[in-house]
């Protein structure tokens, strides 16, 4: 197949990422068949698996570029895409080309009819993830759960280092509904030969994660953490402390005190990777310096300052607001804001500090779950938003329109509430 036809093949498949329900529900068996036939790629190098409720993207490629500053070749697994499916699959910091992407899901697809049952879109990338890791021969994958854990489809793959950067309700049509229930599902990527790297620091949570079968862990707070976050140009300098004592003076070109949280966490997982011992300052100084998130308190505008940020959950858009307030605390500033239809509005926009922008502009993001901007609407006059400060529109493209429209070229414009909202907006604003 070429790439066309290979998409084509692929969106055929049921994808969970649009809201629809699998009538079996969440369980391993097709994904284990399908990787068994694939020769079972996963286990043909060790795996950094990478879970959490916030920041476990962040973590991940903070992982991949520790890991490849000492020399190694990564591969990186991450979802959902911002912009091109070719995203989710890494390798030595760039995305899958079209010729080998066709090629990978071509192999997928020549077994598929030896499968007791049809596998899910994203069972199929992830399989192919695994079989081009494989096939290009990586030192290391750094693997990022797509939902929970435990029945993930990446949870396939036996961890070398178990990451679980954090637990809060997300997801909760899937997972929950409390947080020992969230806490149970991301800790089954814990194996008997794992260390675990636990960023969550909750004590009422932490018998959950000691009866993971694990070879080892490492705690947040205890063995690794963050000493200090300051504010710097284009990002933080942060001081860390790991196996070895303490990392001073990283400059972390990013946006927001919790991206110094997850830093601390990757630097963790890397110095477990390689047996817990410190790693260079240097090599950590190089690395972290690199590293970008896309879609992450992103700067993509200026004058006025426009930024992206994929915060879909409460947690998520509470770390954007205080991000904002801190770092971008002057000027009028206009959310752009779309959900998904799980998610509760009113949290939503509380969380993001409604009540101190200057406008809302509600659209729905380009997805069959989206929230009626209507509703989003509706819910900031119940907060306290005057009728006169939110606009409602029909797509991303008009909602950035409206949004520079009508904010001053001192402001900020804030795109937020849904990956699916951001992505679209980032395709459209950078080039």
């Amino acid at each position: 197949m070429d790439i066309t036809g290979a998409r084509a093949w692929l969106d055929g498949h049921l994808n969970l990422e649009s809201g629809r329900v699998h009538p079996v529900g969440p369980r391993l068996d097709r994904m284990r068949q399908l990787a068994s036939l694939l020769g079972d790629p996963q286990f043909s190098y060790p795996v950094v698996h990478v879970t959490g409720t916030n920041g476990k993207t962040s973590a991940a490629r903070m992982i991949a570029a520790l890991l490849a500053a000492h020399g190694l070749s990564v591969g990186l697994y991450t979802s959902p895409h911002l912009v091109s499916m070719n995203e989710r699959i890494v390798w030595d910091g760039r995305a899958i080309d079209d010729e080998a992407l066709a090629e990978v899901l071509t192999l997928v697809a020549a077994v598929e009819d030896l499968l007791d049952a049809r596998p899910t879109w994203f069972e199929i990338m992830t399989a192919a993830a695994f079989a081009h890791f494989a096939d290009i021969a990586v030192d290391v994958a750094v693997i990022e759960v797509g939902l929970g854990g435990r029945w993930d489809a990446t949870n396939v793959a036996d961890a070398a280092v178990a990451v679980i950067t954090n637990v809060d309700l997300d997801h909760l049509e899937y997972i929950g509904p409390d947080r020992a229930a969230v806490a149970t599902e991301k800790s089954g990527i814990v194996k008997p030969g794992s260390v675990l790297v636990l960023g969550e620091v909750d004590p009422d949570l932490a018998p959950i994660f000691d009866a993971a079968p694990r070879a080892g862990i490492v705690l947040r707070g205890k063995d690794f953490g963050v000493l200090s976050s300051r504010l710097a140009h284009g990002g933080r300098v942060v001081d860390l402390h790991g196996a070895g004592g303490a990392y001073r003076d990283v400059f972390l070109p990013l946006h927001g005190q919790h991206q110094a949280a997850n830093a601390a966490i990757a630097l963790a997982a890397v110095e477990q990777f390689f047996g817990g011992n410190r790693i260079d300052d240097a090599v950590v100084a190089e690395a972290l310096a690199t590293v970008t998130m896309p879609g992450r308190l992103e700067v993509v505008g200026r004058q006025p300052l426009v930024l992206l940020d994929g915060a879909h959950n409460v947690h998520g858009a509470a770390a954007l607001a205080a991000a904002l307030d801190l770092e971008f605390p002057t000027g009028e500033r206009t959310l752009v804001v779309g959900l998904l239809h799980e998610k509760d509005p009113h949290a939503m926009l509380e969380a993001l500090g409604i009540t101190r922008a200057e406008r809302l502009i509600a659209c729905p993001p380009p997805s069959p779950r989206a929230l009626d901007p209507h509703v989003v609407a509706a819910a900031a006059v119940d907060l306290g938003m005057a009728n006169e400060s939110i606009t409602v529109v029909d797509g991303v493209a008009a909602a950035l329109a409206s949004a520079r429209s009508v904010t001053p070229s001192d402001g900020q414009i804030v795109v937020t509430g849904s990956l699916y909202l951001v992505g679209a907006a980032r395709a459209l604003l950078v080039t």
